[in-house]
């Protein structure tokens, strides 16, 4: 079974901790990563993080984890309320998918409280700052724990 995850990120999320802070926390992306990194390895899963604020590459990104992942937390940023392409690429996957929030999106200005992105996630994570990376993480990896065939 492949073991690695890709965490994909979009756009914005390289100002965390600088932007609207009293929104997103002061946590950087580079503090997230430490973090995703270290959860990872602690369930014996290697990480792939990246971060881009283009929507193509993102979606160039999902069609590779098609073949190289276990599975993919994304946090689609301001993509999650627009985004076709994003959400095909999603769908296209078949492995479970982590969306995550920083912030409660249930709990903004109406334009943040719908995301698209959800239809193809197998679950979404919200309103946790950083922590939700780290609890995406534990659920894909119950998920891909529960679907690998028992050792005999």
């Amino acid at each position: 079974m492949n073991d690695t995850i890709h965490i994909l990120n979009g756009p914005n999320l390289n100002l965390l901790g600088v932007r609207e802070p009293a929104l997103y926390g002061r946590t950087t992306l580079a503090q997230v990563e430490q973090l995703c990194r270290r959860v990872a390895a602690e369930l014996g899963l290697g990480c792939e993080f990246r971060q881009s604020n283009h929507e193509g590459v993102l979606v160039d990104w999902l069609h590779e984890a098609r073949e190289q992942a276990a599975a993919v937390v994304i946090n689609p940023a301001g993509l999650s309320f627009r985004s076709i392409p994003l959400l095909d690429a999603l769908k296209a996957l078949d492995k479970p998918i982590a969306e995550v929030h920083i912030t409660n999106i249930h709990r903004r200005d109406e334009l943040y409280q719908k995301s698209l992105m959800s239809q193809a996630a197998t679950g979404v994570i919200c309103g946790f700052g950083a922590f939700g990376y780290e609890l995406a993480i534990r659920a894909v990896h119950e998920r891909l724990c529960a679907a690998a065939p028992a050792a005999t």
